[in-house]
């Protein structure tokens, strides 16, 4: 995602989750990406210590790995460094 997209993306998202909910609360992100153990890992690692609840699941093939993370957050700017954390994991898609 290009930068200028990106913060467009993100201001947006950051509107509709002052007026949508109420904080602090649970946010659920949905990952895909690609099997491997590594990036898994660093994904893991980013909610590390936050008490989120991660739930992986292979695709059919094995190919991709969803990952759901319901973590518990004080508002939105923490939901958005998330993101941009995990947007550093190689081929990951956010959903």
């Amino acid at each position: 995602m290009e930068k200028e997209n990106a913060d467009e993306f993100y201001a947006r998202l950051k509107e509709q989750l002052l007026e949508n909910t109420s904080w602090p609360s649970n946010y659920l992100y949905k990952f895909i990406v690609p099997t491997d153990e590594e990036r898994i890992a660093q994904i893991q690692d980013i909610f590390d210590n936050t008490g989120a609840v991660i739930e992986s699941k292979k695709s059919k093939n094995g190919n991709y790995t969803s990952l759901s993370i319901t973590v518990n957050l004080k508002d939105p700017d923490e939901v958005i460094k998330k993101y941009k954390e995990v947007a550093v994991v190689e081929g990951v898609i956010s959903l």
